[in-house]
């Protein structure tokens, strides 16, 4: 009775139901699980301790991942951000920290909630917990926030995939900008309509976006393309909840993205062996590390 596999469907259902889009998402796992709310909730709670943690983990200047690529990026954002010393507005700059430290977190074999993947997963927290800290949501609020990104990303991998060996970063970095977005736009009171547009808006955004990771790990250039997808993010939740709307509905972007996923050349999708994965530079650390 709740189940969806498009953003056309969850939107009839928002209509016919009058509920918000974090109400249908925990109605159709409810409904498919078997569980009950209350357990899928505790679950929910759960993922956000360990996204808090993974944030508060990776703002240490100590941090470091294996490969050594990235670690203390994300304090010398915060550092910039306590001394007031910034272009942009606050609330962007420490998501932006917070999306680092995930990703450095997860690139030192650190716990981290793939959201959707572990190459990913700086952007949803980033967002949510620092639009939290700034305008003080409530955890109850995040948990829907959480519902909406979720349902968000069960669409794009109903009709495509968050899969970067799949198709190309656009699949992971993309959806979950997409994700975030709608989130944004539920906790700052947005519609349905405007949740789902705001995810379209980022997911073009990011469309084409190829999985060139550097010698094969998932620091270079993926830490900071979590960073600058939850600025695409933000920006794409600040066009809907304005009204803007995406000339192109959300299904159909989502069935773009599995077509270019298609059309892209294995060298782009997490082989490294194309992109940035296939400069210069990136070759030098590659036959320092592996020796080839």
């Amino acid at each position: 009775m709740y189940q969806y596999s498009s953003g056309a469907e969850l939107l009839v259902l928002c209509r016919s139901q009058g509920n918000h889009i974090d109400e249908i998402a925990l109605k159709a796992e409810t409904e498919y699980s078997g569980e009950t709310a209350d357990l899928i909730k505790d679950r929910l709670q759960d993922n956000l301790a360990v996204m808090r943690d993974s944030i508060h983990k990776g703002l240490d200047p100590g941090i470091k991942s294996v490969g050594g690529l990235i670690g203390g990026n994300a304090f010398l954002l915060q550092r910039r951000l306590e001394g007031n010393d910034y272009l942009v507005g606050s609330t962007l700059l420490k998501a932006l920290s917070y999306a680092l430290a995930v990703t450095e977190v997860n690139a030192s074999m650190g716990k981290v909630v793939a959201a959707p993947t572990a190459g990913a997963s700086g952007i949803v927290p980033g967002i949510l917990l620092a639009l939290q800290e700034d305008r003080f949501y409530s955890d109850k609020q995040l948990l829907g926030a959480l519902l909406v990104s979720g349902a968000i990303g069960k669409i794009i991998a109903a009709n495509a995939s968050l899969s970067g060996a799949e198709g190309g970063c656009q699949a992971e970095c993309g959806s979950a900008s997409a994700m975030a977005a709608a989130g944004a736009i539920f906790l700052a009171g947005g519609n349905p309509e405007m949740c789902v547009s705001g995810a379209a808006m980022a997911l073009k955004g990011l469309l084409g976006l190829v999985c060139d990771p550097v010698a094969g790990l998932v620091e270079v250039p993926c830490s900071k393309r979590n960073a600058s997808s939850t600025a695409n993010a933000l920006a794409c939740a600040e066009m809907a909840l304005a009204g803007i709307k995406s000339f192109i509905p959300f299904d159909e972007v989502v069935e773009a993205m599995a077509r270019v996923g298609k059309l892209m050349s294995p060298t782009l999708k997490e082989t490294a062996t194309g992109g940035c994965a296939a400069t210069p530079t990136a070759q030098r650390y590659c036959r320092a590390i592996h020796g080839t």
